[in-house]
């Protein structure tokens, strides 16, 4: 008896896209999520230098927390023709007769929270807060904590 083997072509093609996807990560996003670690042990006087004045901070239990909020708005001009014509069941119905062509702006707003818990004068531990999901949500945390990260040499 041969043993028979059974082909998942759906399921190779759905693993080589996510596969795919997840190498086009946004760069600021894997430097965003690399500075919850790598900015653990700065020193709060570098800390305020690099991204200035928290917009909120506490202190309880011998610990400071120090909250930044970065947000932006993006409008994206769509394109002046419809995504699918009148042979599309539900066409019409969607824009109605006479509003061809159906375009407009496509708002997306991303928005992030990062709160640095420093004890001893040090940070110990960086929380992202308020991120939607997606690359666009982590990489608005970039603009929080770029002017922390290790410069590339040169």
């Amino acid at each position: 008896m041969t043993p028979h083997r059974v082909a998942f072509p759906a399921l190779g093609a759905a693993l080589l896209a996510a596969g795919t996807l997840a190498g086009c990560a946004s760069p600021m996003a894997e430097q965003a999520m690399a500075a919850r670690t790598s900015l653990v042990g700065m020193p709060k006087e570098q800390l305020l230098s690099c991204a200035g004045v928290p917009a909120r901070q506490a202190a309880a239990g011998g610990m400071e927390f120090f909250t930044y909020r970065s947000d932006r708005i993006v409008s994206y001009p769509s394109s002046p023709w419809p995504s699918y014509g009148p042979w599309w069941p539900g066409y019409y119905g969607r824009y109605g007769w006479g509003a061809w062509p159906a375009y407009g702006d496509e708002v997306r707003s991303y928005a992030c929270e990062a709160t640095f818990t420093l004890q001893d004068g040090v940070v110990r531990r960086v929380v992202y807060s308020g991120v939607p999901g997606g690359d666009g949500g982590i990489g608005q945390c970039y603009y929080i904590v770029q002017n922390c990260l290790p410069q590339p040499p040169g």
